[in-house]
């Protein structure tokens, strides 16, 4: 029995959810977060729904997919275009390589892991970035962000998997 188009369409966007989170939170990587007292702070939103897909859906997520949101934030975010795309695919990879540790582990493992992955990815865009402006970017809005990056993780996280179990669970 062939499928409509209706049904042919449903399951192409449920195909693209990983991506279109991923843009999604591209955006919100890239809308200030101020905290008093300290230069403005933005979580890399995208980074954790990277990290999410690599381990859950990665045959959803291809790393032409990656790429394409880290050049979008990097165009957005006026940074070094690559950069981003850099730290994602990387990350990706990375996550991807190591899917069978973390299928089917608790959250906290998850978690944990995050917290690993996090501070390393934002050591390398430090790195790059200190090296295409020719000076050591200050680290404590570094410090901040991966703080903030690993403390908002279990959020993202939960939604993740509620877009996860809706959209992808019939894909």
């Amino acid at each position: 029995m062939e499928t409509g188009w209706v049904e042919r369409g449903s399951i192409y966007l449920r195909n693209l959810m990983p991506f279109m989170t991923i843009l999604i939170l591209v955006i919100a990587s890239v809308l200030p977060w101020h905290i008093p007292g300290l230069a403005p702070v933005t979580p890399a939103f995208s980074l954790m729904a990277v990290y999410y897909w690599a381990i859950y859906r990665p045959e959803k997520l291809p790393y032409i997919a990656t790429f394409t949101a880290g050049l979008l934030q990097d165009i957005l975010s006026g940074g070094p275009i690559g950069m981003s795309a850099l730290v994602l695919v990387l990350v990706h990879g990375v996550v991807r390589s190591q899917r069978s540790f973390f299928h089917g582990k608790p959250f906290l493992v998850i978690w944990w892991g995050f917290s690993i992955v996090a501070p390393v990815a934002a050591a390398v865009g430090w790195s790059a970035a200190s090296i295409y402006y020719g000076l050591l970017v200050p680290p404590i809005p570094l410090i901040v962000h991966v703080v903030l990056t690993i403390l908002l993780y279990p959020f993202i996280g939960f939604v993740m998997t509620k877009i996860h179990n809706t959209m992808l669970a019939r894909a």
